[in-house]
């Protein structure tokens, strides 16, 4: 009997091992710089939700709109021992942002192309897409830079190539609408940037440029 307990004792603990998660896994938050800059920032717009204008933003519902994205993120970085995962459902071949992730320091942040229905390698750490002119992001507007010329209300502001950034832990899906054409992403994303607002500089490649590239992305 006492061995039969101990057989029972031993299977449950095997279970146990198989389909949960370890508890002696590091999250991302403890790994990664962001966590800190994003439980700062959240902390400060908490403490403006009173006063909106003053946090930089015109109303209580873009507020509270910034204050959701980053509580997500915060959740996200809290809740994976994985860095950034990108997956490609667009349909095409996607431009993605990526490195290998190491104790000694992060390695260069470099350019690979992610065919479709690919995923990148939960071993290196996907920071983002790289979305050429004319590609449209479901619920993105292009940020307006100092050095930009302002236009007219009647006139469209000139598409620029974007790097969407996403926040470390982030499992990022990327769809295609099909009857809008947007890119629909499943995560808010930690940031936009523009040609000329990133070193190493954003490329000026079109959609045609990265769908003739051989997908290089590092993929499970």
């Amino acid at each position: 009997m006492k061995i039969f307990k101990v057989i029972l004792v031993f299977l449950f603990l095997l279970v146990n091992l198989v389909i949960a998660q370890p508890s002696f896994a590091d999250p991302i938050a403890e790994k990664s710089p962001e966590y800190t800059q994003i439980t700062q920032q959240l902390g400060q717009l908490l403490q403006g939700r009173s006063d909106p204008s003053a946090a930089g933003y015109n109303t209580a519902e873009e507020l509270q709109k910034r204050i959701s994205d980053l509580q997500f993120q915060k959740y996200v970085m809290e809740s994976t021992e994985d860095w950034g995962v990108c997956r490609n459902e667009t349909g095409k071949t996607l431009a993605v942002y990526a490195h290998k992730p190491s104790k000694h320091g992060s390695s260069a942040n470099t350019l690979f192309y992610l065919g479709n229905g690919q995923k990148t390698d939960d071993d290196w750490d996907c920071d983002g897409l790289y979305l050429p002119s004319g590609v449209n992001v479901a619920g993105i507007s292009v940020p307006v830079g100092e050095n930009q010329e302002q236009v007219g209300e009647n006139q469209e502001q000139p598409q620029q190539p974007l790097f969407v950034k996403i926040v470390d832990g982030t499992k990022l899906i990327a769809r295609t609408n099909p009857l809008t054409g947007e890119i629909e992403l499943n995560a808010p994303p930690a940031g936009i940037f523009q040609a000329g607002e990133l070193n190493p500089a954003v490329p000026n490649l079109s959609q045609a440029q990265i769908d003739a590239q051989i997908p290089n992305a590092p993929i499970d």
